[in-house]
């Protein structure tokens, strides 16, 4: 655990550290493109901050091969495979936040990436199924693999809308899914450093040292460089979590038979509001006879400040969110008190709900202090009025 919790340490640091030099890079470079009509800011501000997370991110990985237990995890050529393909799509990204690139384009991009990581091994090779598992062989296992790759980059992506929210999202992901594997390991005995764990929690360093430069208000975005990037970092550890342990071993040892689902379901689950955000978007712009890659300011996040939420707590919903859904998921597979979680689960869930819900009924005189306060302004006003 000491050399996770370095790790952690190192790619939040580096991260953290090289955001201002990739923002005065960016100015430079001329990747701070004009305020649009769907972006939520007011002033331009620089993009290509996905350069600080892939420096992090490859910075805590290097230095983690050196350390006594880590090491042992780079046996594969799966890590070359994942700087390789994290550095094709930066470049992707880069190109993209500077002069834009087409929809097709940038997919061919995101596929050869992919490519890339399950050509060194970073493959699906089973999927789970009620009461048993379902192997997959190399060519259905790889496209597999691809498509949730190509997928999951794109949900992320659509989700870097507002200050901080894709790397908040992502970040809640990823120590979702440490805890995950962490624990499994613990109760099966399993070795607790492996190559899962390691991105898992190499990733959540890397979003917390940038995210101290993104939240709201933000001095540097992500832009496409990063939201692509941290959907193939995302993915590579549902993926690679399928080749650590054996679904039947799983469920001799876990009373849920949630625990063998979770390494393919987490990921899904944690996004499930950008893949819904996704789905919405493309099904609108189709009904409108648009490109289903057409921009507009429809989603999700944009209805949350429509509705009267300010910028940061439409952020801290979406987390909200992304915190229930992953950690339930969690309790679930790995503790024999479903109702308990459930029951917690289902209270902040209200609650979350209410928040969301809270300008409307501000707004509609429905909330009790309101009228109470309504009604000591109606008081003294009329007092005055007397006097």
């Amino acid at each position: 655990m000491r050399e996770y919790a370095l790790t952690f340490v190192i790619a939040a640091a580096v991260t953290y550290l090289l955001v201002p030099i990739v923002r005065r890079f960016a100015i430079a470079f001329g990747a701070t493109p004009p305020v649009r009509d769907r972006d939520v800011h007011s002033e331009p501000i620089p993009r290509l901050g996905g350069l600080a997370i892939y420096g992090g991110f490859a910075a805590a990985l290097l230095i983690s091969a050196q350390l006594p237990h880590l090491q042992n995890v780079f046996v594969a050529d799966t890590w070359l495979g994942l700087l390789l393909a994290g550095g094709l799509i930066t470049v992707i990204g880069v190109v993209d936040d500077r002069w834009g690139m087409d929809a097709l384009s940038k997919l061919a991009g995101q596929v050869a990436a992919a490519g890339i990581l399950v050509a060194q091994g970073v493959q699906l090779l089973w999927l789970p199924l009620p009461g048993t598992q379902l192997s997959l062989g190399p060519w259905l296992g790889a496209m597999i693999s691809v498509l949730l790759i190509v997928v999951t980059i794109n949900a992320v992506n659509f989700a870097d809308g507002l200050d901080g929210l894709a790397a908040g999202i992502v970040g809640i992901s990823s120590t979702a899914f440490f805890a995950y594997y962490y624990v499994v390991a613990v109760e099966q005995g399993f070795v607790r450093q492996s190559y899962p764990a390691m991105i898992a929690i190499i990733l959540a360093g890397t979003c917390a040292g940038f995210l101290f430069h993104n939240f709201h208000p933000a001095r540097v975005f992500m832009g496409d460089t990063g939201s692509m990037l941290l959907g193939l970092l995302l993915t590579s550890i549902t993926i690679t979590v399928t080749g650590q342990f054996d679904a039947n071993t799983a469920r001799e040892g876990f009373s849920s038979g949630l625990v063998v689902f979770l390494p393919v379901a987490l990921p899904l689950l944690v996004i499930a509001l950008p893949l819904a955000d996704l789905v919405l978007a493309v099904l609108r712009r189709l009904l409108a006879g648009k490109s289903p890659f057409a921009p507009d300011r429809g989603h999700l996040h944009h209805r949350l400040l429509d509705m009267g939420h300010s910028h940061v707590r439409a952020v801290l919903l979406m987390y909200l969110w992304a915190g229930i859904v992953a950690f339930a998921a969690v309790s679930l597979s790995v503790f024999d008190s479903p109702v308990i979680v459930l029951t917690v689960t289902a209270l902040v869930g209200v609650c979350a709900v209410g928040l969301i819900a809270l300008p409307r009924l501000r707004r509609r005189g429905l909330l009790p202090w309101d009228r109470r306060d309504t009604a000591r302004a109606t008081a003294h006003h009329d007092s005055s009025s007397d006097d």
